[in-house]
């Protein structure tokens, strides 16, 4: 059964800097897909980058040159590096791991608070 485990969140202030990061288990193959979305009170659930195993990448404009994404294909772990943060960046981020054709595995999420 795979399970994916986020870890890094928590609280910090306006221009500070986190690290997230999602370890995936029980599973051999890397997948074609690892990403990270967020969800803020009241908001849907949107996505913020994914990285495609060839090592493609897309970002939500709004975290365009402040966050960087990269994973670890041969442990399939996905992180997420977060500078400038925010309050708008306030949220719970999710990871998210795909195979070609197959549904979507998530995790449980972790809580950024960016307060101003």
């Amino acid at each position: 059964q795979v399970q994916l485990v986020e870890s890094g969140g928590g609280l910090v202030q306006t221009g500070g800097s986190l690290r997230l990061s999602c370890a995936a288990s029980g599973t051999k193959f890397s997948f074609t897909i690892m990403g990270w979305y967020r969800q803020a009170p009241g908001k849907q659930r949107e996505l913020v980058a994914v990285m495609r195993s060839s090592g493609t990448t897309n970002y939500a404009d709004s975290v365009k040159g402040r966050f960087t994404i990269s994973r670890d294909n041969a442990e399939n772990t996905v992180y997420l590096q977060m500078n400038s943060l925010e309050p708008e960046d306030t949220a719970v981020y999710y990871c998210n791991a795909r195979y070609a054709g197959f549904s979507d595995y998530w995790g449980q999420g972790t809580q950024v608070t960016v307060s101003s």
